[in-house]
């Protein structure tokens, strides 16, 4: 039986069961292992991440694990708390991204060609400028504010959300049990809500992945460009671009987070792919 939230499939398309090929292991352990670091980092943290302890890049030694940075700060302290800021804001960026996109292109695929038209050129707009032009201009607008950054990120991202999920939603609406719907007498907010949210959900997952991927590369390149938080907070991006004077005396300082940048972007990416082929697979 079909409940008022079960998504109506075409006619004749069955529910597709089978077995279909999930992401290796290591690709979501890889993944959750640096969140997790990120996330919880602060709270093991061995020193006070913005202490300076010691003389400016110390080798590595057993009071510090990865040595010390161009400061003399403890570099395993600051790997530790400087991955929170990134992917919390590349979250709160692709969350409030896929909000707009969701929203502008639902909208646009509702309504009339005409004003679903006019309503994509003006998100266009947002498109027309650089991502990182987007984020140097809020940024340097509100120094200091990781809040600049998520909208710039958004923004930055926001266009091509809405032009995915506003195609995702014209199939629905040009399906033929979405025009059954509508001979019946079905409203507007019935189809929307029976119809369209239910079928788009996996483009609109695929989307959020591929934002996301974005958002991370954006925000580490505020971070490495010295924009969003100020003063002393570690931050992944920030600490390549500090260290890497010094890369002759001390690697870790700036490899360190480097990797970390580079393994959490790699995974995601690979993820994301992975996800697009397997919804690409189920609509089929």
């Amino acid at each position: 039986m079909t409940t008022a939230l079960t998504p109506r499939r075409r006619p004749g398309t069955p529910a597709r069961r089978s077995a279909r090929r999930r992401p290796p292991l290591f690709l979501g352990a890889a993944t959750l292992l640096v969140v997790l670091l990120a996330l919880l980092g602060p709270l093991v943290s061995p020193h006070s991440p913005t202490a300076q302890l010691a003389a400016p890049f110390q080798q590595p030694d057993g009071a510090f694990p990865l040595g010390t940075d161009v400061l003399g700060r403890d570099v395993a302290s600051r790997v530790l708390g400087g991955g929170r800021t990134i992917v919390l804001t590349a979250l709160a960026g692709t969350a409030a991204a896929g909000a707009v996109g969701m929203t502008a292109g639902v909208l646009a695929a509702m309504v009339s060609r005409r004003l679903g038209d006019l309503l994509v050129r003006c998100v266009d707009a947002l498109a027309v400028l650089p991502p990182l032009l987007v984020v140097l201009v809020l940024a340097a607008g509100f120094p200091g504010s990781g809040a600049a950054v998520v909208a710039a990120v958004a923004l930055a991202t926001a266009p091509f959300s809405t032009r995915v999920l506003r195609a995702a939603a014209d199939t629905v609406l040009a399906s033929g049990y979405v025009e059954a719907a509508r001979a019946r007498g079905d409203t507007r907010r019935a189809v929307l809500r029976h119809d369209v949210l239910p079928n788009i959900a996996g483009p609109a997952l695929v989307d959020t992945a591929l934002r996301l991927v974005a958002s991370l590369h954006l925000t580490a390149t505020a971070g490495f460009l010295g924009l969003g938080r100020g003063g002393a907070a570690p931050d992944w991006g920030r600490m390549v671009s500090e260290n890497v004077p010094g890369a002759t005396l001390a690697a870790t300082p700036f490899l360190a987070p480097a990797l970390l940048l580079v393994l959490l972007s790699v995974c995601v990416g690979l993820l994301a792919g992975r996800l697009a082929d397997t919804v690409g697979r189920g609509a089929a």
